[in-house]
């Protein structure tokens, strides 16, 4: 298995960054997936997960319809776009194998939110 994120960064509050997770050496398209964080110091937190077909999503509690997930089968991406970011959401962000936390994950993308 092979996850690779892209697209964190710094940005102010209020801003977006787009994540981006080029996945290789499985079945992708068979393979729900999903996106978690980790908090400087805290243990692995869930945010969001999509269904193998891309139908059916869901978001942790604290994304409160900022950020949206998507996956291209075709091209072995998955997507998260975020909205509206706080400190609060400044963390690693790693694409995970999987429904949830469990599977294998890429190295991480920084997400830093600060003014």
């Amino acid at each position: 298995v092979q996850l690779v994120e892209s697209g964190g960064g710094l940005v102010q509050p209020g801003g977006s960054l787009a994540l981006s997770c080029a996945a290789s050496d499985f079945d992708f398209r068979s393979t729900a997936m999903s996106w978690v964080r980790q908090k400087l110091g805290k243990r692995l937190e869930w945010v969001s997960s999509v269904t193998m077909d891309g139908t059916y999503k869901k978001y942790a509690n604290f994304v409160k319809d900022r950020f949206t997930i998507s996956r291209d089968n075709a091209k072995n991406m998955l997507y998260l776009q975020m909205n509206d970011l706080n400190m609060e959401d400044t963390a690693m962000y790693y694409c995970a194998e999987g429904w949830g936390i469990g599977g294998n994950l890429g190295r991480g993308t920084q997400v830093t939110v600060s003014s």
